[in-house]
């Protein structure tokens, strides 16, 4: 029997060749039915752990972040506002969202841990810092290459930006970012985190008209997230020392 499993693994067909190594062990078999339900219901559910898993990778995310971390004590933000996001509908609308607060609010807690949690609904994910975002776009247009990455977002379910503002960068970079939203306008999600409130964008693109035309692109099917000015790091230090 050892051969059936080698020749499944051989196929990748690894749930099915640990779900026959367990069958084949059992003193009692069962039917051929059941049997053959528990290798389909096995395989199904090592594929979807693999799926998760190699999605995940490829979102590149900095570090591992989820909801059932996150300190909703410690957060200007309820859990009431972000459970409608979880289901991952608003992406196949291309909604987008922007998560605005002060420096340790929780934004890029809840941006990473809401791409994962899209990941598991079957959603492709990718995280960038907003910088390295805009300095590969002008790597691209150096090497003539402008066009690849935004043909490979458009293939994607969510983008996520992170840091929006906390570094300027230059005008060419934000001509680049707004070439970059423009074409994932109605096509993919966007999730923006950001320090800066609206009015405080031009000074970062440099460029007022600039400015509008990618809030308005942005802003259009948004929704918006305020996690205010308060540490959430420094609430949840607090937290665990007094648990």
């Amino acid at each position: 029997m050892n051969v059936l499993i080698d020749e499944l693994t051989r196929l990748k067909l690894h749930g099915m060749a640990q779900c026959a190594a367990e069958l084949l062990a059992q003193k009692k078999p069962p039917t051929w039915q059941t049997a053959l339900q528990q290798l389909l219901d096995t395989e199904k559910v090592e594929r979807e752990v693999r799926s998760v898993r190699y999605q995940t990778r490829i979102a590149r995310f900095p570090h591992h972040k989820d909801f059932a971390t996150f300190d909703y004590q410690a957060s200007a933000v309820t859990k009431e506002t972000l459970e409608p996001l979880l289901t991952g509908t608003f992406t196949e609308q291309a909604n987008n969202l922007i998560l605005v607060g002060g420096t340790g609010t929780g934004k890029t807690h809840i941006a990473i841990a809401l791409g994962m949690e899209l990941i598991t609904t079957h959603k492709k994910v990718r995280f960038f810092n907003a910088v390295d975002l805009i300095n590969q776009l002008i790597n691209e247009q150096q090497k003539q290459q402008t066009g690849k990455l935004i043909r490979a977002l458009r293939q994607v379910d969510c983008v996520i930006m992170d840091e929006l503002g906390y570094i300027p960068f230059p005008k060419s970079g934000g001509a680049l970012l707004l070439h970059l939203i423009s074409k994932l306008y109605e096509k993919t999600s966007i999730i923006i985190t950001t320090n800066l409130a609206f009015g405080e964008w031009n000074s970062v693109f440099g460029d007022a008209k600039m400015t509008t035309a990618l809030l308005d692109r942005i802003t259009h099917h948004c929704s918006i997230i305020e996690t205010k000015n308060a540490s959430y790091r420094f609430k949840q230090s607090q937290n665990n020392a007094l648990k």
